[in-house]
């Protein structure tokens, strides 16, 4: 079975993106309707494998390893698309969600609080 890291990304791709000093860039997760899911981390060959196989593919900080999203929870993300923003230091990726993104069990990460709404 192939890892994230027997991916390459394509040498035009890479040129356009702007990693910070660890070589990672920030990944969005939205849904189809544009509903903010997730922020995660991807490396070349996240993106290459989320490219190839349009599962979202992912690099953990803490564990310093690979994760595909639902490959252990079931909670899958099919990518339909795959967009960098103006400056190449930022991956926006719209996906079909199955069931929750967020590894609290919550549909979205983003379901906390507003900031400006008060008490905490």
């Amino acid at each position: 079975m192939s890892s994230p890291a027997d991916f390459e990304l394509d040498p035009g791709v890479a040129k356009l993106l702007k990693r910070n000093a660890d070589g990672l860039v920030p990944a969005i997760a939205q849904s189809e309707q544009g509903e903010v899911l997730m922020l995660a981390w991807m490396d070349d060959h996240a993106l290459a494998h989320t490219l190839a196989t349009r599962k979202g593919t992912y690099y953990s900080r803490s564990r310093q390893d690979y994760w595909i999203k639902g490959q252990t929870s079931g909670h899958t993300q099919e990518v339909l698309g795959v967009r960098l923003d103006c400056d190449g230091d930022t991956i926006l990726i719209t996906v079909r969600q199955e069931g929750a993104a967020c590894h609290t069990g919550d549909r979205t990460c983003f379901d906390s609080r507003d900031l400006l709404g008060g008490a905490f």
